[in-house]
């Protein structure tokens, strides 16, 4: 198991969590208040969401063996 897929997996499930729950401290947070600027609330709330669950499964891949990332 690739220790780099579990922080891959760690950092999805959290930006997911945040999309899915709301959390005013997250979007209001320096760097998530650009992307809320840009696409507003709920957009941004649909960012982080694919961008979760893109973390998630490309941290699965890898704890997996699937995709090689470890280079």
């Amino acid at each position: 198991m690739n220790p780099v897929g579990l922080i891959f997996v760690s950092a999805g499930a959290f930006s997911l969590a945040a999309a899915l729950f709301n959390w005013d401290w997250f979007m209001n947070a320096h760097k998530a208040r650009f992307i809320v600027k840009i696409f507003t609330r709920n957009g941004a709330r649909i960012f982080y969401g694919i961008l979760g669950l893109i973390l998630v499964v490309l941290g699965v891949l890898g704890m997996t063996g699937i995709i090689n990332m470890s280079e």
